[in-house]
C-alpha cells in the first residue's frame, strides 16, 4: 500500500467511528457532527461518549451529543484547532464541562506506517509469528499491552522474540475493525533498549500489511518510550483524539 492509500483507509475508518464524512477531515474549518457510535466503529469505543474531537492535522472534527453541541461549537471556533488538544485551552473546556457532570477523558496520538521509509529491523533474537492458538498461556501481566484478555477474540496475530527458548518480547495485533489492526508491544525490562520492541513492531506491521490490513499504533503523547518505538519502527503521527465522558465514568477509572 502507498501512504496515500493507508491514510485514506484510516480517515474512512475514523469517519465510521465518529459519524462524519471522510472529506470532513480535509476541511480548513471546524466540522461538528452528531455523536453516534456506528456498527463499524472500532471495537474499543464504548458508550457513553459525550464528545470526541479528532484531527488529522487540517482542522478539527467534533462528534458531540446534542446537549453539548453549542459548548463544543464555541470551543472549536474559539481556539486554533491544534490548541484544542492541549492545555491551557483544555482547561477552558473542562471548567465548563464539570458543572454539567462531564470530564475530559482520553487523549491519544495515533501513528500509521510510512510506506516510503518502513523497514524491518534486526534485534539479535529469534522471532516467530504467533497466532491465537499460541496466545492462550500468554494472558499475563507482562504481555498486557500486546494481548487483551478481556477481548481475546480480537487478538489475531503476534510476533514473539525469543532468547534461549524464552519469550522476551511480543507485539500483538488486535482486529479492532475490519480494515485496521492495532499493534501493542511488551518487552521484558531486562531486554529493553536493545531494539527488540522496534524490531517486533516493524515485523508485525509487515505481517499485517501482507494480510491487506492497515497497522496502527497508539500512544499517549507523554509516553516518550512508546513514541520513540513507533518512530524507530517506521511509523509517523497521523491523527489525534480527545474524548469527553460523564464524570462518573472518569472517576471510576481513577479508583
Amino acid at each position: 500500500m502507498t501512504n496515500k492509500e493507508i491514510l485514506h483507509i484510516a480517515m474512512r475508518q475514523s469517519a465510521l467511528d465518529i459519524n462524519c464524512n471522510e472529506a470532513d477531515f480535509l476541511c480548513d474549518y471546524p466540522v461538528i457532527v452528531k455523536s453516534r457510535l456506528g456498527s463499524q466503529a472500532r471495537k474499543y469505543y464504548k458508550e457513553p461518549i459525550t464528545c470526541n474531537l479528532v484531527s488529522y492535522g487540517n482542522n478539527i472534527v467534533a462528534s458531540v451529543t446534542d446537549e453539548y453541541r453549542e459548548l463544543i461549537k464555541e470551543y472549536v471556533n474559539k481556539f486554533t484547532f491544534y490548541h484544542c488538544f492541549e492545555t491551557p485551552n483544555l482547561n477552558w473546556l473542562s471548567e465548563r464541562l464539570l458543572p454539567r457532570g462531564q470530564k475530559v477523558c482520553f487523549m491519544a496520538e495515533y501513528y500509521l506506517p510510512d510506506a516510503d521509509h518502513f523497514q524491518v529491523l534486526p534485534c539479535g533474537c529469534e522471532t516467530r509469528v504467533l497466532g491465537p492458538a499460541d496466545f492462550e498461556e500468554l494472558y499475563r501481566p507482562e504481555w498486557s499491552n500486546a494481548l487483551c484478555e478481556d477481548r481475546k477474540e480480537l487478538d489475531v496475530l503476534g510476533v514473539g522474540a525469543y532468547e534461549g527458548g524464552k519469550l522476551v518480547g511480543m507485539a500483538g495485533a488486535s482486529a479492532d475493525c475490519d480494515t485496521m489492526w492495532q499493534i501493542g508491544i511488551d518487552v521484558l525490562p531486562e531486554y529493553r533498549r536493545r531494539g527488540v520492541g522496534a524490531a517486533l513492531t516493524g515485523k508485525l506491521a509487515k505481517e499485517i500489511l501482507e494480510r491487506e490490513k492497515v497497522p496502527f499504533y497508539c500512544s499517549a503523547w507523554s509516553n516518550i518510550r512508546s513514541v520513540r518505538n513507533a518512530v524507530k519502527s517506521g511509523f509517523i503521527p497521523a491523527w489525534v483524539e480527545t474524548t469527553v465522558k460523564p464524570a462518573a465514568v472518569v472517576d471510576e477509572m481513577n479508583k
